[in-house]
């Protein structure tokens, strides 16, 4: 997603939604980017998942220091085990997935040269297969590494808040609902800079 992109994106969601004017006009632009390295960006969700920012950094630290303070590769992450992985701070089920990852890469189950070739719902079929990475992680991958713009998670428990908040529900909005409310206001094709302004008026937004 470039500067461009972002600015498209506002221009749009500003014209077609007018409850995230004020916000675009608060926050600026979009600052999503894509990430390259899509492998090091999937270890370090599934690393990051249920945790802070200060204590995915101290785990993900030790994790590169076990491997010399490279990002190690899938096949040397293979050498390794769950006890192994346990000791730098992993638990044991988050041991087991980054091993399941790995073992998926390795074997070409999971191949990052062909995502952007993929349809977003190819992309979630192919990275869910993988233990431990669920739909809300490849919806976080798809915005966050890979820059898709008309990505909405609708299962995010920060956006449905944002929703409740912004758009006067009584309650958070099922899925269905969220689904719904981006189709009434217009945010396709750009749901995902759309879920970035919601975290942003939260001030709410994934550590991704």
């Amino acid at each position: 997603m470039s500067e461009a992109v972002a600015q498209a994106a506002a221009e749009h969601l500003a014209q077609h939604d007018a409850v995230l004017q004020p916000v675009i006009a608060a926050k600026g632009l979009c600052t999503i980017r894509p990430n390259t390295d899509y492998y090091q960006a999937l270890v370090d969700a599934i690393i990051s998942q249920q945790l802070s920012v200060y204590a995915a950094r101290a785990i993900e630290q030790r994790f590169r220091a076990l491997f010399s303070g490279v990002f190690p590769t899938a096949e040397q992450i293979l050498t390794t085990d769950v006890d192994t992985l346990r000791g730098l701070g992993f638990s044991r089920a988050k041991a087991a997935y980054v091993l399941d990852l790995a073992q998926h890469v390795a074997d070409g189950r999971v191949r990052f040269d062909h995502l952007d070739g993929l349809s977003n719902d190819k992309v979630i079929a192919e990275l869910t297969a993988v233990k431990g990475i669920g739909e809300w992680t490849a919806h976080m991958f798809l915005m966050f590494c890979m820059g898709r713009t008309d990505v909405l998670p609708v299962g995010d428990l920060g956006i449905r808040n944002g929703i409740r908040k912004l758009y006067g529900f009584t309650d958070a909005p099922t899925p269905q609902q969220v689904t719904d409310l981006a189709v009434e206001h217009g945010w396709h094709p750009y749901e995902s800079v759309a879920s970035w302004y919601i975290w942003q008026a939260l001030d709410n937004a994934p550590a991704v």
